[in-house]
Parts: structure tokens; C-alpha cells; sequence
């Protein structure tokens, strides 16, 4: 009989290994882009798909990228900060075996983390997968932003269907 804070922690360390499997998957796909695809360069894969070789200095869809420099240091200090509240809600959460709530957590901590590394170090993100619909293309993004997309429905999913507390009613419910 296993005791339940042992199943607690071994769920908490299940998903913080999906969170650093994330972040290995992105750094390794970020570096094999920086050193083997020339920049701004495409390489078509089908015909809806390319890789290439882009660097972001903005968020999500290049938000503030063009804002000065200081959006470097405001998204490296808000995905710290997100982190550490993710990874403390992975903690809180061990023992609920919410399973798409800890794995959308794992998931978005990993992305978030992954994108981290590439803001401190370098001032920008390395995006690299572009989607292309007829004559559109979907804004560029790596393996971070697709864990943190995925990571997102996750918990929407779960907090639609799934959590155990319904919809708050009133302030101090």
C-alpha cells in the first residue's frame, strides 16, 4: 500500500519531467534551427508547412517587438514569476490526480521556461515551425509556444469539464 503523499510526489515529479522534457525538446530544436537554418531562410517541408529561421523579440505574435528593449526584461520577470506559480500549483494540485489539470500545468511551465532560457540569454525567441493556409501564414513559433497552446486547452478543458469546484458565486466564496 503505497501512502498517499508518496503518490503526491510522484505525480509532482511525473509532470515537472513532462515540463523539462519540454524544455529539452525546444532548446534542442532551437539550437539544430540557429546552426543549420541561415536567418529569415525557409525550408519548405509540404505544402502547407516551412521551417525557418526567425527571431522574436516581441510575445505572442511579435507583441512589442518593436517597443525599445525593455520588453526583454518584463517578459523574462513575468515568465519567472508565472513559473514559479505554476510550479507551486503543480504542488498544491499532487494529491487531486487531475490529470489534464497537471498536465496542461506541466505543459505551459515547460513552454513558458523554454522561451525563458532563449529571452535571458539571447533578448529573443528563436521561432521556427510557419503553417500556411492558401496565401496565409499563422505568425511563426517553436516548440515552447505549441507546449504552452496545448498546455492552455488543457486547462481551459479542465476547468470547463473537469474541476471539482463549480464556478464561484459572490465575493468570499
Amino acid at each position: 500500500m503505497t501512502d498517499s503523499s508518496d503518490t503526491g510526489t510522484r505525480r509532482f515529479i511525473t509532470w515537472m519531467s513532462v515540463a523539462l522534457l519540454v524544455i529539452a525538446a525546444d532548446q534542442a530544436t532551437k539550437w539544430a534551427i540557429i546552426e543549420w537554418v541561415q536567418l529569415y531562410g525557409k525550408i519548405p517541408l509540404n505544402s502547407f508547412m516551412n521551417l525557418t529561421h526567425q527571431r522574436n523579440t516581441g510575445a505572442a505574435f511579435s507583441f512589442l517587438a518593436d517597443a525599445g528593449g525593455w520588453q526583454r526584461w518584463f517578459f523574462v520577470v513575468l515568465a519567472t514569476v508565472v513559473s514559479g506559480v505554476i510550479v507551486g500549483w503543480l504542488w498544491q494540485s499532487r494529491k487531486q490526480g487531475a490529470v489534464l489539470l497537471m498536465a496542461g500545468l506541466g505543459l505551459v511551465l515547460g513552454g513558458a521556461v523554454g522561451n525563458l532560457i532563449d529571452r535571458a540569454r539571447l533578448g529573443y525567441v528563436t521561432d521556427f515551425i510557419q503553417v500556411w493556409f492558401g496565401s496565409w501564414a499563422f505568425p511563426s513559433f517553436n516548440v515552447a509556444d505549441a507546449a504552452i497552446s496545448v498546455g492552455a486547452a488543457l486547462l481551459i478543458i479542465d476547468a470547463l469539464f473537469l474541476s471539482r469546484s463549480g464556478p464561484a458565486v459572490g465575493v468570499g466564496r
